[in-house]
């Protein structure tokens, strides 16, 4: 890349949710005053602004900062300006991955006011003292992480909901601890679904019955009540995991279950499940939808059932996921054959006949198991 001559700036804003809380000195708008002071004061010319507003300085795969990138490698800025260091990232690696190595080999030069830090002074001290300072900003997200987090669990064990939307068949209360409340149009539609699976339907056959009657699923009945179009890449129809969803769900036995998930740490935002011996549970919080003897016996009927899988007919095979091999153990796989055979007179129609081979043969080959073919 040719070295530009001209001073190209662009500068660098961001605000997390934690960094609210401490006061408008962090603010985006103050941060844009004093960094275009700077630049019109220098005499340079300020190209573009870019801004996180809302995100961690733990990650870097920010809309603002993946921008400001790819705008230093078409050249059209070769210098960056922030506030300091800790509006650019709180991640001691990330941000000495930028400064060290990928700005220099975009020719961009990298000042951070505050912190006195700027990389066309190589021998400043400053610059000697920058690994430090983000050692320092890191360890600052990391107790503030925690904090957050005791904070969190401490709201759960008093009782307060900590969710954004309640369990489908409820509504979230105006109450100081927005406890969920019975949706008289829902709540029916949640004790039916147990109903159901306690008369032996499976999950599969739950949905296709509730999508036969036009019952909204849980996303669309939730946006079609706010008026607005439901914005997730689905269906639009119950299936079985939505269905699974609520079978699952300990919240319809009129208990607060919360903080099952978890975060990987406070720089891998990837999010886990928890073992369940560490879930916060409060009880009698709000009112059932189930007893404890419908939940107790869905489980039974859990761990009793295997569940098939649908042809692409739309139906289950009534011995699919029963069926085992008897040399490797694991479960025959239901395939078509490719003849067509007519059926009884006077249906019009034809079937595909199919069989059970080997998962393991279907999968592996012959080194493994053998066919185990069956009509």
């Amino acid at each position: 890349m040719a070295k530009q001559t001209e001073n190209n700036v662009g500068i660098y804003l961001r605000l997390s949710k934690e960094d609210m809380l401490e006061g408008e000195s962090l603010s985006i708008e103050n941060q844009k005053m004093i960094l275009t002071k700077f630049v019109h004061d220098k005499g340079w010319n300020l190209v573009s602004e870019y801004v996180d507003d809302g995100y961690s300085g733990t990650d870097f795969d920010r809309p603002g900062i993946q921008r400001l990138l790819a705008d230093a490698q078409l050249g059209k800025i070769n210098i960056v300006v922030v506030k300091d260091l800790s509006r650019f990232g709180r991640n001691y690696i990330e941000v000495g991955r930028y400064i060290d190595y990928i700005f220099p080999m975009n020719n961009i030069r990298f000042i951070a006011l505050n912190d006195n830090v700027d990389t066309a002074d190589r021998n400043s001290t400053a610059l000697d003292m920058m690994p430090i300072i983000n050692l320092f900003n890191e360890w600052h997200a990391s107790s503030t992480s925690k904090k957050i987090r005791a904070v969190f669990e401490a709201s759960a064990k008093a009782g307060k909901y900590l969710g954004g939307r309640v369990p489908y068949g409820y509504d979230r209360s105006d109450n100081p601890n927005h406890l969920p409340v019975i949706n008289p149009e829902t709540a029916p539609v949640v004790k039916r679904i147990y109903e159901l699976r306690l008369q032996g339907y499976s999950q599969r056959k739950i949905a296709d019955m509730l999508n036969a009657e036009g019952i909204l699923c849980p996303s669309e009945y939730y946006y079609d009540r706010q008026g607005k179009d439901n914005i997730l890449n689905c269906r639009k129809l119950w299936g079985r995991a939505a269905v699974d969803k609520i079978l699952k769900n300990p919240m319809y036995l009129g208990n607060l279950v919360q903080l099952k998930t978890t975060t990987v740490s406070h720089k891998n935002h990837k999010t886990v499940k928890k073992d369940e011996s560490e879930w916060v549970v409060v009880p009698n919080t709000h009112e059932p939808l189930i007893t404890q003897d419908m939940w107790d016996r869905c489980r039974e009927i859990d761990q009793e059932r295997s569940v098939g899988r649908r042809t692409k007919d739309g139906d289950t095979k009534p011995l699919s996921a029963l069926i085992y091999c008897a040399d490797c153990g694991f479960r025959m796989k239901f395939s078509r054959n490719q003849k067509m055979r007519g059926v009884t007179t006077g249906n019009p129609h034809q079937i595909r006949v199919g069989s059970y081979n080997c998962g393991t043969y279907s999968q592996y080959g012959k080194e493994y198991c053998r066919t185990h073919y069956i009509s």
